[in-house]
């Protein structure tokens, strides 16, 4: 532990005082030759900071599989707005002059909404299931085929025809090229002039 002189103002005016100041290096009869480093915010498994430890709480990544699914919107990517969601108002309409009883345009409205309500939810009861398992493998397939066939297929054509564009490209400049420069030299001469004959 050493002093240093504090040169310059305090807070009470022109006081000057002295302050200690800990030895960053500690002599070599200490035993030790460097100072260990020491993390201010603490190690990445026990942040002792609350910003890092707020951050890190923030990165966590969930799985899909246990995820919590929402009950109330089951169309968060509006998928079917424009497709199956319809209405009594949007099948069957009467126009203007040619209305029912009224007790008929209501019972109409209560059996048709109660009917595909409560029959939408008897199809999903019975082939709701089944049809999550089909479509689930079919899905599964296709990924399993994206990933492991299609995409290497393409990786190795786009390789395969590089090779390819490169000869032609070499054919192209060595043969091609002089073959067309000295056809357009040729037809650069070549001067038509009209005449109207009267």
């Amino acid at each position: 532990m050493k002093q240093v002189k504090h040169s310059g103002r305090g807070r009470r005016g022109g006081e000057s005082g002295w302050r200690e100041v800990r030895d960053r290096v500690p002599s070599p009869a200490e035993g030790h030759l460097y100072t260990v480093p020491i993390r201010e915010q603490g190690n990445i498994y026990k942040p002792n900071n609350k910003a890092m430890a707020d951050e890190m709480n923030e990165k966590q990544v969930y799985d899909a599989h246990t995820k919590e699914i929402d009950l109330v919107n089951r169309d968060p990517k509006h998928l079917n707005d424009d497709v199956v969601k319809i209405d009594f108002e949007d099948v069957i309409a009467e126009p203007e002059g040619t209305h029912s009883f009224d007790g008929i345009w209501k019972a109409s409205f209560t059996t048709f909404t109660v009917t595909k309500y409560w029959f939408y939810r008897l199809l999903s009861a019975l082939f709701g299931i089944p049809m999550a398992l089909i479509w689930g493998i079919y899905f599964a397939i296709l990924s399993f085929l994206h990933i492991w066939a299609v995409v290497p297929c393409i990786k190795s054509f786009l390789i395969e025809i590089q090779c390819i564009s490169r000869v032609y490209s070499i054919y192209v400049h060595t043969f091609c090229d002089p073959l067309f420069e000295a056809i357009g030299k040729i037809f650069s001469n070549v001067r038509i002039n009209l005449q109207k004959e009267i």
